[in-house]
């Protein structure tokens, strides 16, 4: 199941690294930056304009990437959520330590992360939004110094990784890709594991007539004249796996 190129767990984060067409230039190129300005992780997330879906590249551990997206985090993220309401770089120290704050932090701790860190927004021409986040470890002096060397530099970055993610063919591909429902997936699942409408019912506690809605939704947003094609559509299209 590891070497599925899939959406993650929810399936409005997208990791496109994970995509099987995606280019590894994006990732080694935050891997530079980090390197380059001594930084201990950074990350590009980006917004889909049409459907919302959040993507991007980071360079954070893997255990992190997927209890992050388990969490369902990037709906909370006061990084994220913070940067897309703002033109000027969001300096971590200054956002609300509410409730939203201690539930990512607090687990980001867990794995080694740092709450030390800034956001830098992007907007693009076409109502995309995106924003590069860095990360550091240093004392709040130091922090402090290297911020005011690299920010000017690091704004050309967030510039130049978001239009490379906007004119890449990976993110074409997710703008077309359909954006199924959690549920709608569940039940696209079971039913390529082989089970009946009743047998899904059963399963995720719902009606036999809620089973039938979710299908029918899934076969329209997939373009699927039946069930059968709409369930070979989504595994082919790594939406959910083979039963």
């Amino acid at each position: 199941m590891e070497n599925l190129p899939s959406v993650f767990a929810k399936n409005d984060l997208y990791d496109l690294e994970s995509l099987p067409e995606v280019s590894k230039d994006f990732t080694h190129f935050l891997y530079k930056v980090r390197d380059k300005f001594g930084l201990d992780d950074v990350a590009y997330a980006g917004m889909n304009p049409i459907n919302g879906a959040v993507f991007g590249y980071v360079t954070y551990d893997n255990d992190w990437k997927q209890h992050y997206t388990n969490q369902g985090y990037h709906r909370i993220d006061p990084t994220l959520h913070k940067a897309r309401r703002s033109i000027a770089p969001v300096d971590w120290s200054r956002l609300e330590r509410d409730e939203h704050f201690l539930a990512v932090f607090n687990d980001a701790r867990d794995f080694g992360i740092q709450a030390q860190g800034m956001t830098i927004p992007v907007r693009g021409p076409y109502g995309d939004i995106g924003g590069l986040s860095i990360t550091s470890g240093l004392s709040v002096r130091d922090w402090n110094k290297l911020k005011a060397e690299v920010i000017v530099n690091l704004q050309s970055v967030a510039v130049h990784v978001h239009d490379m993610v906007i004119r890449s063919d990976s993110l074409s591909n997710l703008l077309r890709t359909p954006t199924l429902s959690q549920r709608e997936l569940e039940v696209l699942q079971w039913t390529s594991a082989g089970k009946s409408q009743q047998d899904i019912a059963d399963i995720l506690s719902i009606s036999n007539r809620t089973v039938e809605v979710h299908l029918r939704s899934a076969r329209h947003k997939l373009y699927a004249l039946t069930t059968a094609q709409a369930v070979g559509r989504a595994i082919s299209m790594g939406l959910i796996y083979p039963g």
